[in-house]
């Protein structure tokens, strides 16, 4: 242990880090322990850089506790998946790992990555093997380092998107963690001859003080969320040609309940890099968090804390100190809207894509929709990509063979489909019954609340109006409902808090409505507004627009004055 750090000051995390051997830890032995279906409290902090959460059924608690059994332990395996794309052939490994060791479904993220749940300890080790077999893997997907770097969804639909898609993967290759306890701990490999220790170049023995996340958006869209992110670049065009990026540095969702100190942030436009400087440029911000983020308290420990507590000319000065020469002065952009366009686009290339509306970002099968056993025909049958996008959809995309997708799609009853614009502008976290931090549902309950609030927009002639809706269990953040012109976040079972006023592209924060509603109150306050919006709205103005300009809420400019 070394005598020059203070351990009694900082997070218990960082001293376990440090001790861990590089991410190794006693996970070897938790997996081979048969008595319980858990692994060591240490373990489950390190098993999250290996892309693992250990969780339990809360559904089940009550019921396990009367008899006196521990909870039922599963896990969440994250993929690791920078741009979102995949083979069919990766796609039917994830569908065929799902039904093998998982509970039968695949979650879309709002990071473009796979979920796997419901995976049992002795189950863990195969279907991350499984995972590796078709090039993929799950290192890095959680932990205190660069998590999957997102980009705008089609790589094909320009020459910029595939720029955008190849920096994604460029950002995420160069941050990975270099550490070989992941070959060894899961694939039974051993990389290291005798008497070598590992090293981390960029991480060091401590890693970061907290989770980092990347994404490349290419305007007009924002459907990456750029400023939610603690590092962004915008990719800016002349001519039809890419001259480089804006960089976006200090965007973070995760708050607290009852910590005023912790609250949602957008990132800051801080300058412009050209391509060849972009992998530079993050690896440069990422050394400044490492080395100045606060590794006492966790949760004031993401980037946007960092700047806030230091200033933005301070953190600018230090990247520019970093980077050895100076970011260029930003460049005009412009976003539109943050949300997916539906259906089928032809792309530059003359091949055909396929956007398709995945409900809180979970494939199944159910009696009245065969998701799952749908995008498995395409996977067999079609030559296609298979694209997770940043709001937990899918795009079938760079096929000639669109009357083959069309048939199958048709036969199962997943397209073409009758969507209101305020669900198909839904996003909601896993939450209940798996999460360990939620205090509501999300995903089991969203759609339920949809279908309520658009008998109310029917009423009204609205439904086919865009409307950005999100839900998420707790404050943290992770379906970024901060950013919703209708955001929840759930306060306890079966209530929550109503924030308003995020717009269509993803560029401001909303604000605390009304608290820990249930239901009916969140029906009762939202059907006024509506009726408002329906008969004063301006021309072409959005709802979250509309409860700014009528004052229902005011306007939250720093994410310091963001209030729960």
């Amino acid at each position: 242990m070394s005598a020059k750090i203070d351990w009694s000051i900082l997070s218990e995390v960082e001293k376990l880090k440090y001790e861990s051997n590089y991410l190794r830890g006693t996970l070897e032995q938790s997996l081979a322990d048969p008595v319980t279906g858990a692994i060591a409290d240490g373990d489950t902090q390190l098993s999250k850089f290996h892309g693992i959460y250990q969780q339990h059924d809360r559904d089940l608690e009550k019921e396990r506790k009367q008899q006196k059994l521990e909870p039922a332990f599963s896990f969440l395996i994250r993929v690791r998946l920078p741009g979102g794309a995949v083979t069919p052939a990766q796609w039917l490994q994830m569908d065929r790992l799902a039904d093998e060791h998982a509970n039968g479904t695949l979650k879309l993220t709002t990071r473009q990555a796979f979920q796997l749940h419901g995976v049992i300890k002795k189950k863990l080790k195969p279907t991350i093997q499984g995972i590796n077999e078709v090039l993929l893997d799950t290192i890095a997907a959680c932990g205190d380092v660069n998590r999957n770097v997102m980009s705008h969804a089609n790589p094909e639909e320009s020459e910029i998107h595939a720029q955008a898609y190849k920096l994604a993967g460029d950002i995420s290759a160069h941050l990975l963690p270099q550490t070989t306890a992941y070959h060894e701990i899961w694939l039974d490999k051993k990389l290291l001859v005798d008497g070598k220790k590992d090293v981390e170049p960029l991480y060091g023995d401590r890693y970061l003080p907290r989770k980092f996340k990347i994404g490349v958006a290419v305007p007009p869209s924002n459907d990456v969320d750029i400023f939610s992110q603690d590092l962004g670049f915008i990719a800016i065009q002349e001519n039809g040609k890419l001259v480089g990026y804006n960089v976006v540095a200090g965007g973070g969702f995760g708050s607290t309940f009852g910590m005023p100190e912790t609250y949602p942030r957008l990132g800051d436009v801080i300058g412009f890099c050209t391509p060849e400087q972009a992998v530079d440029v993050a690896e440069k911000i990422l050394l400044v968090q490492k080395d100045n983020g606060n590794r006492q308290n966790r949760k004031l420990a993401r980037l946007k804390y960092t700047i806030d507590r230091n200033g933005l000319d301070w953190f600018n000065a230090e990247v520019n100190k970093y980077l050895g020469y100076e970011l260029q002065p930003a460049r005009p952009f412009h976003f539109t809207r943050n949300g997916d366009r539906y259906g089928w686009v032809k792309g530059t290339n003359g091949k055909w894509n396929m956007n398709l509306f995945v409900e809180g970002g979970r494939v199944k099968d159910t009696e009245s929709l065969k998701l799952k056993t749908a995008l498995r025909e395409v996977a067999q049958q079609v030559d296609a990509q298979f694209i997770l996008t940043a709001n937990q959809n899918l795009i079938l995309a760079n096929t000639t063979e669109k009357d083959k997708v069309n048939q199958i799609l048709g036969k199962y009853g997943v397209w073409p489909v009758q969507l209101s614009g305020l669900r198909q502008n839904s996003i909601a976290c896993v939450a209940l019954n798996t999460c360990g931090l939620a205090f509501a549902e999300a995903e089991r309950y969203l759609p339920t609340l949809i279908s309520r609030l658009e008998t109310i927009l029917d009423e009204y002639q609205l439904l086919k109006e865009e409307i950005v809706i999100r839900m998420t269990g707790c404050p943290n953040g992770c379906g970024r409902p901060y950013l919703a012109e209708i955001g929840f976040i759930g306060k306890s079972p079966g209530r929550y808090n109503l924030y308003l006023g995020g717009n269509l592209n993803g560029t401001r924060l909303n604000t605390l409505y009304k608290e820990t509603l249930s239901e009916e109150e969140i029906l009762a306050e939202l059907r006024p507004i509506i009726a408002d919006f329906a008969q004063n709205r301006a021309n072409n103005e959005g709802f979250g627009d509309f409860v700014i300009r009528k004052e229902y809420v005011k306007e939250t400019v720093q994410g310091k004055d963001f209030k729960h």
